[in-house]
């Protein structure tokens, strides 16, 4: 019975950890805070889409790049500074990565509706991820809110953590398994690139120089992918690149994959049966990929008094506070008491904080005020 018991004690406790990791974010957090935010971030998405299809799949990767590097945090977003290394440098997103002139506007948008910045960066990117996909035919899910936004970004650590369009399946499966992520989510997000397009050096090697290639499909793609040059020309991820469908997993039944990392998937290898699966059950495979957009939203987010809520995506906000009200203007004036008052420029530091703390003696409750917070 005692054994029992202990057992119980720890299912619950599992789960209370759970509840608890989870609890922080809430797809109604803004329900009360500023209701038409997510109408206005999907305003501004579909008409993104509608200007350029692409835009679907850029901004779906915005979100993916930005969790996996520290998590989910609108790292991705700032700016090089002399303080900060921006992952916009990062081999994964230099001249690569785009969308954030789209990011820009629905934060503008979003703070003029709201009246005031209380949406984070990191929810905006999570949103209009989710919104992306629908737009372009995919599924939609509840996305959970309330993320805040990074104060620093790295570089380095970007190089490290997305994952690269060479990789075989095992540096793929620990890549995912380092987030959190297991085989079913790196299958399952791997089918976003049934959107967009990817540039010629990500590929060239696989299509003059691998062997589980189909022929006709590498001699198709060298036609604008030539061995010396084109680094940059674009080739589409799969047949319908502005549309969410199981053609890219089709492709990858079919050895007819553009990129290494992608065919890696069905190769003989462990996750052959769930592509198979996926390229047969557009279902199972649109369920699947909402699951682990969630999941993979969630990874390291910042809540509460964590990190901040940016004015400016690509800039850290500057610290601020709450400014305590009611004050009222004297009739009188004692240059006397100013001159004994007032900090002079040459005291010592003994003198400083006698001081200062003649002053605040009388002033407790408004230094130790929470209404003054940074």
């Amino acid at each position: 019975m005692a054994s029992l018991s202990a057992f119980q004690l720890n299912v619950f406790l599992i789960l209370a950890f759970t509840v608890t990791a989870f609890s922080a974010l809430s797809p109604y957090y803004y329900d009360h805070v500023c209701p038409k935010a997510l109408p206005t971030i999907k305003r501004v998405v579909e008409a993104a889409v509608y200007n350029e299809r692409r835009m679907g799949a850029s901004l779906l990767r915005l979100h993916f790049h930005d969790c996996f590097v520290n998590g989910c945090d609108a790292s991705l977003l700032l700016d090089s500074t002399s303080t900060i290394d921006s992952e916009k440098n990062s081999l994964a997103n230099k001249n690569s990565a785009r969308g954030f002139e789209v990011i820009d506007l629905i934060k503008k948008e979003v703070d003029k509706i709201c009246g005031r910045p209380v949406v984070s960066c990191a929810d905006i990117l999570a949103v209009a991820a989710r919104d992306s996909v629908v737009a372009l035919g995919g599924p939609s899910w509840m996305v959970p809110l309330g993320r805040r936004d990074s104060t620093a970004a790295s570089r380095t650590q970007a190089d490290r953590d997305i994952p690269s369009p060479f990789m075989d399946l095992p540096a793929l499966i620990e890549n995912f398994k380092r987030q959190g992520l297991d085989e079913r989510d790196l299958v399952a997000l791997s089918g976003g690139h049934t959107l967009g397009f990817a540039q010629c050096f990500t590929f060239k090697d696989r299509i003059y120089n691998e062997t589980n290639i189909d022929d006709d499909f590498a001699e198709e793609r060298r036609k604008t992918c030539p061995r010396s040059g084109g680094d940059t020309n674009l080739a589409p991820l799969d047949p319908s690149p502005a549309r969410f469908d199981t053609a890219y997993f089709n492709n990858l039944v079919d050895e007819e994959a553009l990129l290494h990392s992608d065919q890696a998937l069905f190769n003989g290898g462990s996750t052959d049966e769930l592509v198979k699966t996926y390229s047969e059950n557009a279902r199972a495979f649109s369920a699947d990929f909402a699951k682990s957009m969630v999941k993979m939203g969630n990874i390291k987010v910042l809540t509460g008094e964590e990190g901040q809520i940016r004015l400016n995506c690509r800039k850290l906000r500057g610290f601020s506070w709450n400014v305590p009200l009611g004050r009222r203007d004297s009739i009188t004036a004692s240059r006397t008491v100013a001159d004994k008052n007032l900090l002079l420029p040459f005291l010592d530091l003994p003198g400083l904080i006698e001081s200062i703390k003649d002053k605040a003696s009388t002033k407790e409750t408004w230094w130790r005020s929470p209404a003054l917070t940074l």
